[in-house]
């Protein structure tokens, strides 16, 4: 490439050298439009954009950025001293308004140093209380809003770098006011065209009577648009015309020249265009450009500053690139404002015959002399288009400007523009605190760096002025305390003035400042020789151009009706000015509007309230969804119950037809919180009963109406409601039946019916009694309300009989009523059968019941119940046999029959809801009758007899008692002797039942003696408390540190992001504006990210099975992935609510800022420039706000939805709100992409997370979209369904691991996680499935025979195999697993594991499991029954070791589950299996004690240091579980129990 480009410039230069050719025009360099590379050594020199020249040594107050003069007067004090004084004085030399404003526009083309800085920071200066204009109230709370300026932010960082200002705009005369401070501002202005500048005649709509302005601002171009304070509001930037000054609308006068000099250009380009007629547009415009900024020059320097400074600056004397042009930070901020002496309050506008013109209502005040300046600010077209730019520039000739002194017209000082919250300021003290800003030294340091003498005594500054006034100098003196030293540049400068003009400070500065510029200017006019921009004739044309020759070619103004010299009007001149202006004269001037302030926050109120209002509201409407979506699931289950009830009343047609006691169909209202249930009513004529059975088959009443007394009377109440369907049976000593009807007619016939069966038993009834049923409701008698009398009931027998102090009732605060009715109160049968969690209809309660009713009147009172409990209390083993023995002695003749004895063996087998041979019976009480040498005997059994059946049973006996429970109200207990006595009672029983005796005796004779070091228990509650914490943490120590370790992540995150924005952003405006608001919310911000993409590790199922087999799983608590999962939304949700909250004050504060601050902090946010960006605006119309408010509706939808309510009524709701994630996901990213506050950050923390959960879910999309066949299909008892699923080819899985399923013809996208129940070397996947959601009960009937009939069975998804804690089973020597419900799923995959392995003589590390399975009655789940069958025939090592936990009874050892014992026993030793499951595990009745049988365990195994615990079931089985590990890892002495649970 480079031997390319050589070769092409050697063509070039012979071409060049070629006889014949012609030589090219050459190129001419114009003057750039942004001062860059103007000085080729120093590009920057002078430039755009570049920062100001320090000529003299900078006074910040730190040294590096803090404003100079901390200890200087306040500036509004030095300009009420030493500005203030009458004016309406004309100039010393006549000088006119035009020079004034023609200043004004020559300085805005080399120096645009007003911006305000970013991020804002405010200097304002505070106004003196009781203030005349500013605090007339004196509240002494106002102050004047200033912002510093803009700086370089590349310095203000150490005393070697102190800040420094920049400069806008080049600092040459090269146009800028003109054509803009860059090329593109410049495009904007063309209209490409014969080099023209674009007119407002370009229009559309233009016609010829359009005056000649330039364009319209259509296009928005960055004008400075402050609010005018006239009207005191903002108003649209199109109202411009589009010039080169971006400050240039300020007033009509400055305009005039903006389209004066818009007019000179398009004069030049048509001029040249009749000169050359071939050019092109490019070419017309530079020329037309170059010839302007050449004319401007001139005027300039050799007309205007020699008429300014009152002396010519000197001779050009050529271009030197050594000198830097750069405007000065001394003139910017002090020497170039001395023109603020001479503004007029106002400005005369008048024709060529010398008619000066009122104002009129189109510049919105009438009939005054002049334009009042103050009342002019940003309003300048209304007066230009009134009469054109003529009138005004005639006007300026015409007038004589303010006189050369220190006075400031009222208009400058205190009437100028300001923000919209403080509409008028005094520009003088804006000048001081200015000067302090960009960090100028005193006025004597300033001096001395210019060769000018110190001033020592302040009537130096200016002996005339001090000879006029020198109370202003003496006031000065004052403030200052009488220290030159410290006196403001500004101040100190304008005292100099003298009539001349600028005194000599300033002079020198000005002069200094021009010379530099003109120098340093490559570009400069006369500098053409070498630039080649102009001939030596058109320089000398451009020297005979003046500004009156200018307004000549572009205005119809004449030569005759124009000054001589435009800036002084000097005698002779046409048209004097009628008068000079003075503020203070009514008839000439109007009033400067007064000063108006603004609340930023207005047309916020509402939007702000009610958005905040409805973001909260929409957690009512989420809520509603969630309760219609769990209506619509309970009205499918009403509607299944109403189709079981039809199919119910049937069936018990069918079962009644042949019965002669009456039925009744109806609904049983139990109470307000249990609800409904469908019952059937049968009136026994015979027995005088009501029995009531739910489902029309399973007896849950019966009452007893021949034990009622003389004068009893049963009542019926009737609801006289429109629907007329609610009864209630109301009988003496019973709760209130209250039954439900759906129809008038049924009750009719209910009523009938019950009508009927009482006057046949001869019973008393009531007359009807009628009300509503709302009061029905409220008034019945419930179970409940029953319950509460009976704890009351049975707490007064604990105290009588033991001397206990009960906690339900306080039996000092027992009324003399309350205890007549105490003791008045009896039990039912039922009641009495509900008490010890037995069926009424059992032959044990019978037996017991008619025992207690001494006296046979069907009922028991509080003294035979007393009696009786005194003795299961107190009495002994004797007493308590003594007792039984005379239940089952139906004849009272002191014997038992065998068939007597059977009918007891029969009535516990029964307590168990078993079903048992009689031959068994029959084996069982020969065996018992033979071991005690009584099976001869003809006569029966006696007592004594008995006694010996039970001598082996004495302890048990001794300790057995009556379960009884009603509410909160249970039996005590004695804990010193029970206790221990309990605990060697089931120690017993353990060692009775356990199998492989002999084996296990061989194997701990093997173990080898160890010697032990014996170790005291800690004392004191501190120290035991401390030493449970110690074992706590030891057993939970890789959660905790996890745990603790991503808590600190997080925290270390939010602290992070609110470190930066409260220390290293401590001075940016956002933190400014918002405080510590913003740290708060931005640390959240960065914490919520890093906890939702956190969450998509959690659930990355595949990568966590997978990590589990490798030795991470030593340090990572995998099987907690679900509840860390659980703990991460938590913190989430918690640093999401700050964020909101947080925002929600963030936005008010932001709110209440003004546009421009606003428009700094948040730059990626456009706003016009006439419009307040309101919270609604924020909110609703930025990407930002939009997409939060979308995420916390988001965020509310999946939490309110992600409840444990939700997911156990509503799956399907909770499965889909989840899986909406990607949307939440994809909404963060929209929010942060918005860049309100920072770059987004977000993919920070997404992408690593995103990557892995993708692949993971690949990883499960390739197999869960495979279809699967379903081999068989069986629907099992209690609700469960087993699926039988072919096995897919690779799919390799561990016992105690689960799949995730869906169905094809069931919400095929909807998967539910289930527990393989199949053992990994069977051929095929069993599961077993319990019908309790919509989902699993769909299931249940998608795959019931009837429905299927010839049909395939549907096909499944299929995802997984995933895994979790039950897996880890072989990893200890000895585990324990504990199955409650259909929680047994994953043990029966474990065991039907380890049968197969002991079969197959594999070796693991498990010695020894023991498997607790806990249920109402093995027949609900004999599936179970016959794997754990299967199981006993296979092990044949004994490694399993099984425990059936029957929990029809509450507690273990009373009465009735000792004599279950006792059979169980003896049969067990008949045939080495159970008399109730027939299997050889060991069968308990009741609900396990985990803490007694984790401690006979310990003791079997006491060589084992940890066992591995595991549990699947209820959360109240595994919180039992959980406990009695904890309770066993507090001894320190003891082994470790490493749990792992799951709920259902």
């Amino acid at each position: 490439m480079i031997a390319w480009e050589w070769i092409s410039v050697a063509l070039c230069c012979c071409c060049v050298c070629l006889p014949g050719t012609v030589k090219a025009e050459e190129e001419i360099e114009y003057s750039p439009f942004d001062g860059w590379y103007n000085n080729f050594a120093h590009p920057d020199w002078g430039a755009a954009e570049t920062n100001l020249l320090r000529l003299l040594p900078h006074a910040y107050g730190d040294g590096v950025y803090a404003p100079s003069g901390a200890n200087r007067p306040n500036p509004i004090e030095i300009s009420e001293i030493a500005f203030r004084g009458p004016t309406g004085l004309g100039s010393y030399r006549n000088r006119t308004a035009l020079l004034v404003f023609f200043g004004q526009q020559m300085v805005e083309e080399i120096l645009d140093a007003q911006r305000p800085g970013c991020p804002p920071e405010y200097f304002n200066i505070k106004v003196p209380k009781g203030h005349h204009q500013y605090d007339p109230l004196g509240k002494g709370d106002r102050e004047l809003p200033l912002l510093r300026t803009r700086h370089d932010q590349r310095t203000g960082f150490s005393p070697n770098v102190p800040r420094e200002q920049i400069n806008e705009v080049s600092a040459f005369f090269d146009g800028s006011l003109m054509y803009g401070p860059s090329k593109t501002w410049s495009d904007a202005l063309r209209s490409f065209k014969n080099g023209l500048l674009l007119s407002i005649r370009d229009s559309d709509n233009a016609t010829d009577s359009t005056m000649d302005f330039p364009a319209i601002n259509d296009i928005r171009l960055p004008f400075a648009n402050p609010p005018p304070p006239r009207e005191h509001k903002l108003k649209p930037i199109s109202r411009f015309f589009r010039i080169g000054n971006p400050r240039g609308n300020e007033n009509p006068f400055l305009l005039t020249f903006g389209i004066l000099w818009y007019r000179y250009h398009n004069y030049q380009a048509r001029r040249l265009k009749q000169m050359n007629s071939s050019w092109s547009d490019e070419k017309l415009f530079n020329e037309a450009r170059k010839w302007t900024i050449a004319v401007h020059q001139k005027i300039v320097y050799y007309d205007w500053l020699p008429s300014w400074l009152g002396e010519p600056l000197g001779n050009y004397t050529g271009y030197d690139p050594n000198v830097h042009p750069q405007i000065a930070v001394v003139f910017q901020s002090a020497a170039m404002r001395f023109g603020h002496t001479l503004v007029p309050p106002g400005v005369y506008r008048r024709d060529a015959n010398c008619n000066f013109k009122n104002t009129t209502s189109k510049t919105h005040f009438a009939n005054q002399t002049a334009l009042r300046t103050c009342n002019t600010f940003w309003n300048p077209q209304e007066a230009i288009r009134e009469s054109d730019i003529d009138e005004i520039l005639m006007g300026m000739m015409s007038q004589i400007a303010e006189r050369e002194d220190n006075i400031i017209t009222p208009d400058l000082r205190g009437n100028v523009f300001g923000p919209l919250e403080f509409s008028r300021r005094d520009l003088m003290a804006v000048n001081i605190q200015r000067g302090r800003d960009h960090g100028l030294p005193d006025y004597n340091t300033a001096r001395e760096f210019f060769g000018l003498p110190r001033i020592t005594k302040w009537k130096d500054i200016n002996p005339d002025l001090y000879n006029k006034t020198p109370d202003i100098f003496e006031d000065l003196a004052k403030l200052y305390n009488n220290s030159l030293d410290d006196v403001d540049i500004w101040p100190a400068g304008i005292l100099e003035t003298t009539e001349k003009g600028p005194g000599p400070l300033f002079r020198t500065i000005i002069m200094n400042q021009f010379t530099r510029i003109r120098s340093g200017d490559r570009f400069w006019f006369e500098n053409y020789k070498q630039t080649k921009l102009f001939t030596e004739e058109e320089v000398e044309e451009i020297r005979s151009i003046t500004l009156r020759d200018v307004i000549m070619n572009v205005t119809k103004i004449k030569s005759e009706h124009m000054n001589k010299d435009v800036f002084f009007h000097r005698s002779g001149d046409p048209c004097p000015q009628p008068a000079q202006l003075n503020h203070s004269n009514r008839s000439q001037l109007e009033d400067c509007t007064p000063v108006q302030t603004f609340d930023y926050f207005s047309d916020s109120e509402v939007s702000y309230s009610l958005s905040i209002l409805c973001l909260l509201a929409t957690i009512f409407p989420i809520v509603g969804v969630l309760w219609y979506l769990v209506r619509l699931h309970q009205d499918s289950v009403k509607t299944e119950q109403a189709a079981l009830r039809k199919a119910s009343k049937r069936r018990s047609a069918l079962l009644t037809k042949n019965s002669k006691n009456i039925t009744i169909q109806a609904i049983e209202w139990i109470d307000e919180k249990e609800g409904e249930r469908n019952v059937t009513l049968e009136l026994n004529q015979e027995k005088r009963l009501i029995v009531v059975k739910e489902n029309g088959t399973n007896p849950v009443r019966t009452i007893d109406l021949s034990h009622l007394r003389q004068g009893d009377e049963i009542e019926l109440v009737l609801s006289a409601d429109v629907n007329m369907r609610m009864m209630v049976i109301r009988i003496p000593k019973e709760y209130d039946l209250v039954l439900v009807f759906e129809q008038p007619n049924e009750r009719e016939e209910c009523s009938t019916k019950v009508k009927t069966f009482l006057a046949s038993g001869g019973i008393p009834l009531k007359s009807p009694h009628v009300t509503s049923e709302k009061i029905i409701r409220k008034t019945a008698r419930t179970k409940a309300k029953r319950q509460k009398e009976l704890e009351t009931f049975f707490s007064e027998i604990f105290a009588h009989a033991l001397k206990y102090e009960h906690q339900t009732t306080s039996r000092a605060s027992t009324s003399f009523r309350e205890a007549s009715d105490l003791v008045n109160c009896e039990l039912t049968k039922t009641e009495f059968a509900d008490v010890l969690s037995l069926r009424s209809d059992s032959l044990f309660v019978t037996n017991m019941f008619n025992l207690i009713d001494s006296n046979d009147n069907g009922y028991i009172s509080f003294r035979e119940f007393l009696d009786f409990f005194v003795i299961f209390s107190k009495g002994s083993a004797q007493d308590k046999a003594k007792l039984l023995f005379d239940m089952y002695d139906l004849q009272k003749d002191g014997k038992l029959s065998k068939e007597e004895f059977k009918t007891m063996l029969r009535s516990m087998v029964d307590l168990a809801n078993e079903k048992i041979e009689e031959s068994q019976i029959d084996d069982l009480i020969t065996k018992l009758l033979t071991k005690t040498g009584i099976s001869s005997k003809e006569t029966g059994i006696t007592f004594e007899d008995f006694q010996k059946l039970m001598q082996d049973y004495q302890e048990e006996l001794n300790y057995a008692s009556l379960n009884i429970q009603i509410g909160d109200v249970k039996a005590p207990e004695f804990k010193g002797r029970r206790e221990n006595a309990t605990f060697k009672a089931r120690k017993t029983i353990f060692r009775a039942y356990g199998r492989d005796k002999s084996d296990r005796s061989k194997r701990l004779s093997n173990i080898p003696s160890i010697k032990t070091i014996e170790q005291s228990s800690p004392v004191g509650p501190t120290a035991q408390a401390m030493a449970n914490f110690v074992k706590y943490v030891e057993n939970y120590k890789r959660q905790i540190f996890w745990l603790v370790l991503y808590t600190l992540v997080v925290f270390g995150i939010f602290i992070e992001r609110a470190y930066y924005y409260s220390v290293e952003r401590e001075h940016g405006g956002l933190r400014r504006i918002a405080g510590y608001g913003v740290t708060v919310t931005r640390g959240a911000a960065s914490a919520m990210m890093f906890t939702y993409t956190s969450l998509l590790v959690t659930m990355c199922r595949n990568l966590i099975t997978f990590l589990r087999e490798t030795f991470f799983h030593r340090f990572v608590p995998f099987d907690d992935a679900i509840s860390f999962h659980k703990y991460i939304a938590f913190q989430a949700l918690l640093f999401t609510l700050i964020h909101i909250i947080g925002h929600c004050i963030n936005f008010y504060h932001i709110s209440t800022q003004t546009a421009d601050d606003l428009a700094c902090l948040f730059r990626n946010f456009f706003h016009p420039t006439d419009a307040l960006p309101k919270f609604h605006r924020w909110c609703w119309e930025t990407i930002t706000g939009l997409t939060g408010v979308a995420l916390t509706i988001h965020m509310f939808v999946i939490y309110v939805f992600g409840i444990q309510y939700a997911r156990r009524h509503t799956y399907k709701g909770f499965w889909m709100t989840h899986n909406t994630y990607p949307v939440f996901f994809v909404l963060m990213i929209l929010h942060g992409a918005g860049r309100l506050v920072q770059p987004p950050l977000f993919y920070y923390f997404f992408l690593g997370p995103a990557i892995l959960f993708v692949i993971d879910q690949l990883i499960s999309v390739s197999r869960k979209k495979i279809e699967i066949a379903v081999v068989s299909a069986e629907i099992l008892p209690s609700d469960v369904t087993y699926l039988e699923i072919r096995k897919p080819a690779n799919f390799e899985y561990k016992s105690g691991q689960w799949v995730r399923i869906a169905c094809l013809a069931h919400s095929k996208d909807e998967y539910h996680p289930f527990t393989l129940t199949s053992a990994p070397h069977e051929e095929n996947i069993g599961l077993h499935i319990r019908a309790v959601g919509p989902w699993t009960i769909g299931i249940r009937r998608l795959y019931d025979p009837r429905v299927v009939l010839e049909h395939a069975l549907p096909k499944v998804f299929l995802d997984g195999p995933y895994g979790e804690g039950h897996q880890d089973w072989g990893k200890y020597e000895v585990s324990i697993l504990v199955g409650g419900g259909i929680g047994v799923t994953p043990f029966a995959s474990i065991i039907k594991d380890i049968a197969h392995k002991s079969q197959s003589g594999l070796k693991f590390v498990c010695k020894k499991v023991y498997f607790i399975w806990v249920t109402r009655t093995q027949r609900h789940f004999e599936w179970m029954t016959d794997i754990i069958r299967e199981v006993e025939d296979k092990d044949s090592r004994g490694i399993v070791s099984v425990h059936i936990f029957i929990t029809q009874f509450k507690e273990k050892f009373d009465i009735r589950t000792t004599m279950l014992y006792i059979c169980e026993r003896y049969f067990q030793k008949i045939s080495d299996r159970s008399l109730f499951t027939g299997l050889q595990s060991v069968t308990h009745f009741g609900r396990p004690d985990f803490k007694h049988f984790f401690d006979v365990i310990r003791a079997e195994h006491s060589s084992t240091n940890v066992f591995g615990v595991f549990s699947c079931g209820p959360p109240p089985m595994t919180s039992n579980v959980e406990k009695a590990c904890a309770g066993q890892n507090k001894d320190e002495t003891g082994a470790l129990f490493v749990h792992h649970y799951e709920n259902f």
